[in-house]
């Protein structure tokens, strides 16, 4: 996506390229007033904010992406303030494509920037704004827009969200191979006197790339907050005639949990195999839990209690 104030010489040509732009760059490039009016009846430009205007093709690019829509809100809001600011935290993390517990709320675009703004502007609506130092090691692009590295990101969402909302962020991505925890840690450290630093710290230490979704992400946290051992992740079983990967497993008492989503309830297919891999494994002397997203979330006592019930039992089941 183009985004450079240029002044084009022939204006309907200008308005062919995928631009975001205030109205006074539109007028500056040539447009005039009746042209801008008789573009937006036509189409060929789009309102996205107060004062804001992109073309057909720049919307186009952006549609059926959430990550493209994003961006281009980011776009619309960068190019409103005028300011040195780059799009982070929740903004980051959805352009960056990692997984979030709590998402933003809809067309909220997250900046941060060297000033605070006052929200009660007119081109402020619609964005949060943060204060901070952006160092450059900090700052990257991503499908064209400024914002800020992975790293920061994590380290930015570890230091302002709940404990289990970081270690989600955190682990998707050091599991997408987006960034280490060296890297982690670095940035932490860069930013060692901010507020919420310590959590941030304690997130990036429980990360593990291992965990392969949100819910196992959100499990991981659960099991650590009511005492259990930490369990190993992602293990292989083979035996005679099978091969499975468990979610969850605790050597110490061959009790392995399985964290399902509801896709696996609703394929009856999938289901069947479920209990056929789960007669397999106990056949084999292991003992085998299933939770669901709700009953983590509604009943985590009821999950700890059967994970420590298998862990008591003598027998698989």
């Amino acid at each position: 996506m183009h985004t450079e104030n240029v002044t084009y010489g022939d204006a309907l040509d200008t308005i062919r390229k995928p631009l975001v732009r205030t109205t006074a760059k539109w007028r500056a490039a040539g447009l005039s007033a009746d042209q801008m009016r008789s573009l937006l009846r036509s189409g060929d430009l789009i309102r996205m904010r107060y004062g804001v205007y992109a073309t057909r093709s720049a919307v186009a690019w952006a549609m059926d992406d959430p990550r493209r829509r994003h961006a281009l809100l980011v776009f619309a809001a960068t190019t409103s303030v005028g300011l040195d600011v780059v799009a982070s935290h929740h903004s980051a993390a959805l352009m960056h494509g990692l997984d979030l517990l709590t998402p933003a709320p809809a067309d909220v675009v997250t900046l941060t920037g060297p000033a605070e703004r006052r929200s009660n502007r007119p081109d402020s609506a619609g964005i949060v704004f943060h204060m901070g130092a952006l160092p450059p090691a900090h700052v990257t692009k991503c499908l064209g827009a400024p914002v800020t590295t992975v790293a920061r990101t994590v380290v930015d969402l570890g230091r302002t969200l709940t404990f289990t909302d970081a270690v989600v962020v955190a682990d998707s991505a050091l599991r997408l191979g987006k960034t280490a925890k060296p890297e982690l840690s670095g940035v932490a450290a860069a930013c060692a006197r901010w507020p919420g630093v310590a959590q941030a710290c304690q997130a990036i230490s429980f990360a593990d790339d291992r965990a392969e979704s949100v819910l196992e992400s959100c499990a991981r946290v659960v099991f650590h907050e009511r005492g259990l051992e930490a369990p190993d992740l992602q293990v292989d079983f083979r035996g005679e005639g099978f091969s499975f990967r468990g979610d969850f497993y605790w050597a110490r008492w061959r009790t392995i949990a399985e964290a399902d989503g509801m896709g696996k309830y609703e394929n009856p297919e999938r289901a069947r195999d479920q209990l056929r891999r789960d007669r397999l494994l106990r056949d084999a002397g292991y003992k085998v839990i299933h939770f669901t997203w709700r009953e983590l979330f509604d009943t985590p006592e009821a999950v700890i209690a059967r994970i420590r019930k298998a862990f008591a039992s003598a027998t698989p089941f």
